[in-house]
């Protein structure tokens, strides 16, 4: 047994690796190469750089934007006896110290930090003392302007490999194509390319486009049918809520999900849905980041992605168990209009954007030459309010400001209540003494909580309020007078994003919009809904192979199971017999249009299955007749 083999026993109990892990990790930890992993959603990324780490002496240091993500890593980590710890956009000035001593100190095997993290002197004061044993790069497809979801913050990921340029790196990610694999490497300064890639293909998950006109009706049709457990995907949060209510009316076990419930809400609805207490979730984008639910048997698309990397992994959620699943997109032809509207509201006109830059500094009061690594909580609901702006218009602004670098917005964040004692243990037994009205309060604050002495440690109010049998407003004012009177640090809770000014405020006639963060990020945003919307309209393709093709895959082989080739199958033709017959009119009729008669003596196979395949071929818009009878082929647009 492999020492690998032993840690992925121990640890995770599993007695053998998914195809490429093994791969991975020995190129990394053996050969003490560079590496890229492209794996689909569901593949295991996180055992690739966790297993090696415990291999080997030190920590590993593991960059992720999303702060979900990351305390449940962390979470997971440590419920396996394995330590861990996080910085976040979020903490304290003082808990961030805390964090990256006991780091330099050998206290976890695994740090995580949000990107823009690497770029404070906080941390690279501290970097040199670290001894990191790998640097994980997880979502790294957002190191590249060419991907879907790009993070200038990303960038400063390459800045930290000039300080320790013998540590390898893991980057990992479910959705790149070629040219966006090709970019991650270059950036990230790969020595030489090694990029490991699992083909994209699930052969039992089927996909299914369903053209209707009332998606609701349709969708309690498809839920009645279809068993298991199961994600509805919506765009909005008004959305989420009313295709909730409207299933529960019918009988559908259903709950709703997004990004605006409140922390526990939230971790309520995952766990029942989970343990399949809750049939069917519906939900916006912000739900299933993380989540590994092997059973989940349907994935249906009230609305229109993106992009067909947004599409592909929130389908590649259903089926992780190996069955049958199914993907299932709902489309009609006002789709297309709301897209065209999309884009529109994603990328403002200049002018807009640079208002909205202002009015963002005059928001927090910040003059011109002023307001560097600023952060501050954002309320989005409070801004759009005061300045009377289109939330939408708001967000898509940040976004090109983000990508300019002149701001960094995190995303929404809970941050629970935390205290640390500012006296030793001798000083408030005499607090205590002295002051009898606490000493209950605080006995029963040193029962729960360990460790308030040296650091900043969560709690919950109400936990405490059923605690003590008193109302919570009761523990509130002790912690808020405890707090003034210097006993404790008291941080009340909080939920918000965060924005980061990474540069001074600037005159508006100095803002600069660059092409490649507007017109090319426009031009590709553009090209990735094209190919959504070819995807639902095409009633010709393979579903798999339109989306095998855009990953970058070679002539990959048609499913058999999706929409589009069950009603190939109905032809009655084998798969190679359809492929030979279609090949072969393409050919003759790309070089000139003839007519049916001749096409069908050109191909030499059986004469009724010739004819089956040109007729479907015309009804499925691929082939078509010119004015002179002719049949010719459709180059698609």
């Amino acid at each position: 047994m492999s020492k690998y083999i032993k840690i992925l026993t121990k640890y995770w109990g599993f007695s053998k690796f998914r195809p490429l892990q093994e791969e991975i990790i020995k190129s990394v930890a053996e050969e003490g190469k560079d590496v890229l992993g492209l794996l689909p959603t569901g593949g295991g990324k996180s055992i690739i750089f966790q297993v090696p780490t415990l291999v080997k002496e030190g920590f590993c240091l593991v960059v992720t934007p999303l702060i979900s993500l990351m305390k449940d890593q962390v979470q997971n980590l440590n419920n396996r006896q394995i330590s861990a710890a996080a910085i976040y956009s979020g903490l304290s000035g003082f808990e961030i110290d805390n964090i990256l001593n006991n780091a330099v100190y050998g206290a976890y095997k695994f740090l995580y930090l949000s990107p823009e993290r690497l770029a404070t002197k906080l941390f690279l004061t501290r970097l040199p003392d670290m001894k990191i044993n790998f640097v994980a790069v997880d979502e790294a497809h957002c190191i590249s302007q060419w991907g879907y979801d790009f993070r200038p913050s990303y960038l400063n990921i390459a800045k930290i490999k000039k300080l320790i340029p013998n540590i390898p790196f893991i980057a990992l990610t479910a959705t790149a194509t070629p040219e966006v694999a090709e970019d991650i490497q270059k950036k990230l300064e790969f020595k030489e390319a090694n990029l490991f890639q699992k083909s994209f293909e699930r052969k039992n998950l089927i996909y299914i486009v369903r053209k209707v006109e009332d998606k609701q009706k349709y969708l309690l049709k498809i839920l009645r049918k279809q068993s298991g457990s199961g994600i509805v995907y919506v765009r909005s949060r008004k959305n989420a809520y009313e295709t909730a209510k409207f299933l529960i009316k019918y009988g559908i076990n259903a709950d709703y999900y997004h990004a605006g419930l409140d922390v526990k809400v939230k971790d309520s609805k995952q766990r029942r849905w989970r343990k399949n207490e809750i049939r069917i979730i519906v939900a916006t984008n912000a739900f299933g980041m993380g989540i590994d639910k092997p059973d989940v048997r349907i994935i249906v698309h009230i609305d229109l992605p993106d992009s067909p990397e947004a599409y592909f992994q929130e389908a590649g959620r259903g089926g992780r168990d190996d069955k049958i699943s199914y993907a299932v997109l709902l489309y009609h032809a006002g789709d297309k209009i709301n897209l065209k509207r999309r884009i529109k509201s994603s990328f403002p006109e200049i002018e807009e954007i640079k208002n909205i830059y202002n009015s963002l500094c005059n928001y927090y009061e910040i003059p011109v030459g002023k307001g560097k690594l600023l952060i501050r909580p954002f309320n989005i609901r409070d801004f759009v309010s005061k300045f009377k702006l289109p939330i939408q218009t708001v967000l898509s602004s940040l976004k090109v400001l983000k990508n300019e670098s002149y701001i960094d917005i995190t995303e929404e964040n809970f941050t629970p209540s935390k205290i640390f004692f500012e006296i030793g243990r001798d000083d408030l037994y005499k607090y205590q003494v002295a002051n009898k009205q606490f000493d209950n309060f605080i006995k029963l604050i040193l029962r729960i909580y360990s460790g308030i002495f040296s650091n900043y440690t969560g709690i919950d109010e109400e936990y405490l309020a059923k605690k003590a049998n008193v109302n919570v407003d009761v523990i509130y004012t002790y912690l808020e007078r405890l707090h003034q009177q210097k006993i404790i640090k008291y941080i009340p809770q909080r939920k918000l994003p965060f924005i980061i000014f990474t540069s001074e405020r600037l005159e508006e006639k100095n803002i600069l919009i660059s092409k490649e963060n507007y017109k090319d990020r426009k031009d590709r945003y553009v090209n990735r809904a094209n190919t959504m919307l070819h995807y639902a309209e095409s009633t010709a393709k393979c579903r798999s192979q339109i989306l095998l093709s855009y990953f970058g895959e070679k002539n990959p082989y048609r499913c058999g199971e999706c929409d589009v080739c069950r009603k190939r199958n109905k032809l009655n033709l084998s798969r190679y017999e359809f492929d030979l017959i279609n090949d072969k009119a393409k050919e003759i009729l790309k070089e000139k249009a003839v007519k049916a008669d001749c096409l069908i003596e050109k191909i030499d196979f059986d004469e009724k299955k010739v004819l089956k395949v040109i007729n479907w071929l015309i009804d499925n818009n691929k082939i078509e007749y010119t004015i002179d009878k002719r049949l010719t082929w459709v180059i698609s647009k």
